[in-house]
């Protein structure tokens, strides 16, 4: 009985004599049961169903729940029936123990379908008695805090369960202790490393955060002190490490700018009282505009009420500070079960348990309507999520998405490959833009194209931090890429003047003399301007008329100059004039307005058919500039040794390419929206738009356009011109203003 001692402390101060009594024999039931059985750690099986009644004992849940609490895997793990159960202990009891049993006999072809059956039962149970679910929450949390004993996959795997089905469950019925207290478990059970590092340096942070807590709480005590408010209900606000494991990831943080935010809560003595602080606290701080959020008067889903609101503090931080009484503090932490925990004197039922009645009929409608299992489990987890998004893919998978995450977002959630490589995405069959916002419920569909890869502007179309960060990393490789492929064409280039071919021999040795580990290497130095193409060709020529191995290295390229960093123009290679002037020179050609390796000047916007002429500035791409760019000049002004090289446009172009124009409109309602349809209608995408100025009859704007050729722009600024209500359309070169 030593093992019952647990309980019997946590119950004796709410339970009378014969509940204890009634208590202890269904202890002494289960233990008998369970005799012979141990738990994956070793010990004694009946460990568990104790320590399950005992999280169940601090919501002072009744005598019935708990006893059917410490028999819950008699039947399932047991040659004990429930008709045997409810025979010694009642049909109350029963029902609570057959509503958290797990079918048997289950002939399913796998166990995602069982274990959906079996889910799919406990809710019922749970329809006609919401005691059942919180069985099954306590069960699950015990489960969860003993993870370490597990295999790593079944640890994993029960993790994961826990994160799509039983977070969100202890969330809706507002129980956010458990909650809280799921997610940490199962997040150090799915990422165990990731927890250690996480917690370390939140262990680390948390130090150096003490002294500017104390302060902020110093300043408020203060203050509420003088106008008759209580100090000992101010307290901080630890952060959880799964809660801010779930900011770095999604929002794209860093854990600074997490740690940076300090979070409070005070408790009022009633709902004036809430609004009388928040307007002393806004009176000590600055509030953050925007940042005032009132679930008192407008609570959430799950019966959640507390005034928020974000402050400036000392030095500029970020204040987070939570307003609520006690009995919407024990709400906020223990939801449906607060119902239990504090009874109303006047027998007055809580929102909160309204609201969870009302939702769990709302499922027994759903589970009426659902096909099957799999099906419930899917409509369910979407009506749990209302702060996520889930979508599917076309087969039927769900994927779960942050609030606002948007047809990008989804196709890196799958993988990161094949967000790469997206050509279009249908959304309920029907295609719509890489930026479309996912609801709950869509069907989602991408149509891959292996030849694409991901530009800057994918960027804007997508919110979470993986695709973010799989956006950055490509596109950081396509400009490598492009810097190696243009260090290969001008090297070509430059051999080709002297009459020679690149010879492997030759260049092998080069790399050594140059200590560069790969032709590559060699490629993207020429690329960004390291080495000019003439230097590098003039080695290899010198080393092609070498009658013997060299025996000593060259002398290394990056020479010191007088006045500037390496590398210069040694006087017998070509300087910048002779390279631009010789016409021998071979040009290169600009096909495409992508994956070429140029950088198009956005100060004189140059367009296929435009003479241009190319920069190459160390460290940068290849710039194309019209030759009477101002910033061309300020350039070679500003970098003396940058390369000028002969470019041109081919003669036939692919791509889109930017330019801007200006228009001077009247200023009236309608006026933008016939621009936006005409450009549409037109197919040219706007990529910017600004108004330079505003007037009273008139408004003056500049747009950025992407067209696709000389011709294409010459048919949008006509038409620009038919529309009545523009006056004035120009195209703008070299930053020309209106």
């Amino acid at each position: 009985m030593f093992l019952f001692w647990p309980l019997l402390q946590k119950t004796q101060d709410y339970l009378s004599q014969d509940q204890i009594g009634f208590l202890a024999e269904a202890f002494l039931f289960s233990a008998d049961a369970h005799e012979t059985q141990t738990r994956s750690s070793g010990e004694p099986y009946i460990n568990h169903p104790v320590a399950v009644a005992c999280l169940l004992a601090d919501l002072h849940m009744d005598v019935d729940v708990l006893a059917a609490t410490l028999m819950h895997d008699v039947v399932e793990d047991t040659s004990v029936s429930l008709m045997d159960i409810e025979e010694i202990f009642g049909a109350k009891v029963a029902h609570l123990v057959d509503g958290v049993t797990k079918l048997k006999n289950l002939t399913h072809l796998n166990t995602a379908s069982a274990q959906a059956d079996s889910f799919r039962k406990m809710i019922l149970a749970s329809a006609s008695d919401v005691r059942v679910i919180l069985m099954k929450l306590a069960d699950r949390l015990h489960n969860v805090q003993t993870l370490t004993a597990l295999r790593p996959d079944k640890r994993r795997r029960i993790a994961k369960e826990t994160m799509e089905i039983y977070v969100p469950i202890a969330n809706r019925l507002g129980m956010h202790s458990f909650k809280n207290q799921l997610e940490e478990f199962a997040f150090e059970g799915l990422y165990p490393l990731r927890y250690r590092v996480l917690k370390k340096s939140v262990e680390t942070a948390v130090g150096h955060r003490k002294r500017i807590v104390e302060k902020i709480l110093d300043l408020l005590r203060q203050h509420l002190i003088s106008q008759g408010i209580d100090p000992e209900n101010i307290q901080g606000r630890q952060k959880r490490l799964y809660g801010i494991f779930r900011k770095m990831r999604y929002k794209d943080l860093s854990l600074s700018e997490i740690m940076d935010v300090y979070a409070f809560r005070v408790i009022a003595k009633d709902i004036p009282d809430c609004y009388r602080i928040l307007g002393l606290v806004h009176s000590v701080f600055k509030p953050v505009p925007g940042r005032f959020k009132d679930y008192i008067a407008i609570p959430k889903a799950n019966g959640y009420q507390s005034l928020h609101t974000t402050l400036f503090g000392p030095h500029g931080v970020p204040i987070e500070i939570q307003i609520r009484t006690q009995d919407m503090h024990d709400v906020a932490e223990n939801g449906i079960a607060a119902h239990w925990l504090y009874k109303d004197q006047q027998g007055k039922t809580h929102d909160t348990e309204i609201r969870t009645r009302e939702w769990l009929e709302k499922l027994l409608d759903m589970q009426e309507r659902s096909g099957n299992s799999i099906e419930f489990m899917e409509h369910m987890k979407i009506d749990l999520f209302p702060d996520e998004v889930y979508v599917f893919t076309p087969r039927g998978d769900i994927m779960e998405l942050p609030l606002g995450a948007t047809a990008l977002d989804f196709a890196y959630a799958v993988h990161t490959n094949i967000g790469n490589q997206t050509q279009a995405i249908k959304v309920n069959r029907k295609e719509v833009p890489f930026n479309h916002l996912l609801k709950s419920g869509d069907q989602v569909e991408v149509i891959r194209d292996p030849t694409l890869q991901p530009t800057p502007s994918w960027l804007n179309c997508v919110v979470t931090g993986k695709a973010k960060s799989a956006i950055r990393f490509h596109l950081k490789l396509q400009e490598d890429d492009k810097s190696v492929a243009l260090g290969k064409k001008l090297l070509q280039y430059a051999l080709s003047e002297l009459g020679l071919q690149e010879e492997t021999s030759q260049t092998q040795a080069l790399l050594a003399t140059l200590q560069l580990p790969s032709e590559r290497q060699l490629y993207y130095a020429i690329g960004i301007g390291e080495y000019t193409g003439a230097q590098i060709a003039m080695k290899l020529k010198a080393i092609a008329e070498t009658p013997r191995p060299l025996t000593h290295p060259a002398p290394p390229l990056k020479e010191t100059h007088p006045a500037m960093e390496p590398p210069y123009l040694a006087p017998h290679e070509p300087t910048q004039q002779s390279l631009f002037s010789n016409p021998m020179e071979s040009t290169l050609l600009i096909k495409s307005s992508h994956g070429s390796g140029f950088h198009f000047c956005s100060h004189c916007w140059p367009l296929p058919g435009d003479a241009v002429q190319g920069i190459l500035v160390k460290g940068q791409a290849l710039e194309v500039h019209l030759p009477s760019c101002t910033h061309l000049h300020a350039v070679l002004a500003r970098e003396p040794l940058a390369q000028m090289l002969p470019v041109r446009f081919s003669e036939v172009t692919e791509g889109v390419w930017p330019c801007a124009i200006s228009l001077m409109a009247v200023n009236r309602a309608g006026v933008l929206a016939k621009i936006a349809t005409l450009l549409s209608d037109l197919q040219v995408n706007i990529q910017d738009m600004s108004f330079e100025e505003m007037e009273r009859t008139h408004a003056k704007m500049r747009l950025v356009l992407e067209v696709h050729h000389r011709h294409h722009l010459a048919q949008v600024l006509r038409r620009l011109r038919k529309i009545s209500d523009i006056m004035k359309v120009q195209l703008l070169r070299h930053d020309q203003k209106l």
